[in-house]
């Protein structure tokens, strides 16, 4: 186990995941945007990385020694950018510039513009690539951080996240850590009935990576694994995220005609009111 292992607070972690949503619910109404759950999905993941797991400070957002997290998945921009406002990278306030014009949140995350984003990502099969130059460097460099990637499941149809796959695992690269949001969903159809995903975890181990398949939802359970890295195996990790499109907020739950559609106004209510924040 890593020596700097410690218990999650995991009451502390489910609270800021329900605000976080609440806050992401927001932001899609008023902007009227896309990809709502998508970035619901993927909120436990995030919530567990930046407030237990990541050795970052927000007040020096480039620290050469920081811990990296890159979303992959970058069409749950919202997701990256309520986190890294409460973290305190940038101003809460300006969370609600996001998707309006000369504003810096965009639709997909920007590079080089915002404290905190690691990279521009959204073409799906380009994080994996960039962390794995980051964990390298880190290796060269002789620094101790550690890279974590999240991944859509759709993703895992680009044939670039498989050539980094085999990469990492051959260089040993025991301080990168892939976290897949497995939703079931991809664009307009099941992801399974898309390309066979299905088993994901197995396909990773073919790949040379320790896999492990977790409920992407427990926080407490997420914060444990992404936090041991590296495990001792010599290999790179990777975490299945089993999730639930939509999540938090049970008429969006596994529906997919949230990727695409935002809530009106009695929805955002009903929506807060679901997550305890009314």
């Amino acid at each position: 186990m890593n020596a700097a292992y410690k218990e999650p607070d995991v009451a502390a972690l489910k609270a800021r995941a329900a605000q976080l949503r609440g806050t992401v619910v927001t932001m899609c109404h008023e902007a009227s945007s896309a990809h709502l759950g998508s970035s619901l999905s993927c909120l436990d993941v995030l919530t567990a990385a930046y407030w237990h797991v990541l050795n970052i400070d927000p007040a020096n957002p480039t620290d050469p020694d920081r811990d990296r997290f890159i979303l992959s998945k970058g069409h749950a921009a919202m997701a990256l950018y309520a986190t890294l406002a409460n973290r305190g990278y940038f101003p809460v306030e300006e969370l609600k510039t996001y998707n309006q014009d000369n504003g810096r949140l965009a639709e997909h995350p920007p590079a080089n513009l915002l404290p905190g984003v690691e990279a521009a990502t959204g073409s799906l099969g380009h994080g994996l690539p960039i962390g794995i130059g980051m964990a390298v460097a880190g290796r060269i460099q002789k620094r101790n951080y550690k890279v974590y990637a999240l991944l859509s499941d759709g993703e895992n149809n680009e044939g670039s996240v498989w050539e980094a796959a085999m990469f990492a695992s051959a260089q040993k690269l025991d301080n990168l850590c892939v976290i897949v949001d497995y939703n079931k969903w991809q664009a307009t159809a099941r992801s399974n009935e898309t390309l066979m995903l299905a088993p994901l975890a197995d396909k990773w181990r073919a790949f040379g990576w320790d896999a492990h398949e977790i409920d992407g939802h427990d926080v407490g359970e997420l914060a444990r694994m992404m936090q041991t890295l590296p495990n001792g195996t010599g290999k790179p990790v990777a975490l299945i995220a089993h999730t639930v499109k939509g999540k938090g907020v049970s008429f969006m739950e596994d529906d997919n005609n949230w990727h695409y559609r935002a809530p009106t106004a009695d929805e955002v209510v009903k929506a807060h009111k679901e997550l305890g924040l009314l």
